[in-house]
């Protein structure tokens, strides 16, 4: 592998899909920094504006990142009507403001190197998905702002992509879907690969995206969903 950027900041990294990212990038040579509310390299609230530029500022010290996996997020579901403004705010700032905030301190060090890769976890919820009024609109709007920091960063070397996962089977996914309840077989029937998605699925895509030679892929959205995005039957 070469030196060019060898670090890789996982936010979101102890658990779940972030913690599956984390063990693939260590097997491909990455050096792996974690930001996470535990069991990471640096323990953060990254809803917090002052708290994860703090921790942004400490990790960089110790030399600049040149990966980003802009992962940590939360789904506060609830109806529409039903929405709280105070938590659609909280999923605001968790889901889009945190990824910004990251990829604004990376950025810099990225243009000093002519090199940058960047992934943004958004998720097939960008489409459309009932009681996920907050958690669609902040994944749709890490879509927008993909596109955007693709097309402004594409002549630093840089590269900037999202990968949209469909119903992927984490810890958590598995509380809110036991495996014998109606809802959760209603929902592997509408996968047209008839399975759930693992974490090791969505690290295999974000493999590709930070790699050196995906130099020529920027601005992009990979759905790592089984299919559910081609047709009708997602729910």
């Amino acid at each position: 592998m070469s030196t060019i950027g060898n670090r890789v900041l996982i936010t979101g990294g102890a658990a779940g899909i972030g913690a599956a990212i984390a063990a693939s990038c260590r097997s491909r040579g990455y050096e792996v920094v974690i930001l996470d509310q535990k069991n990471a390299d640096c323990c953060v609230d990254l809803s917090n504006v002052e708290e994860t530029a703090q921790a942004l500022q400490q990790i960089l010290q110790q030399g600049p990142i040149t990966r980003l996996v802009n992962n940590v997020g939360m789904v506060a579901p609830a109806a529409i009507e039903a929405q709280s403004l105070a938590q659609f705010d909280q999923v605001m700032a968790l889901n889009i403001r945190c990824a910004l905030q990251c990829s604004q301190a990376l950025i810099p060090g990225m243009k000093q190197q002519q090199f940058g890769r960047i992934v943004n976890m958004s998720s097939r919820a960008a489409l459309g998905k009932t009681f996920r009024a907050a958690y669609a609109a902040s994944k749709a709007a890490l879509i927008g702002l993909t596109r955007v920091s693709a097309l402004e960063l594409a002549e630093f070397g840089i590269t900037v992509n999202a990968i949209g996962p469909g119903p992927i089977e984490t810890a958590l996914f598995k509380q809110a879907n036991p495996i014998d309840a109606p809802h959760t077989q209603q929902i592997l029937n509408s996968v047209p690969v008839k399975r759930f998605g693992q974490p090791e699925d969505v690290a295999h895509a974000c493999d590709f995206f930070l790699d050196e030679q995906s130099g020529f892929i920027t601005g992009q959205v990979l759905y790592v969903c089984g299919g559910m995005t081609i047709g009708v039957n997602g729910i």
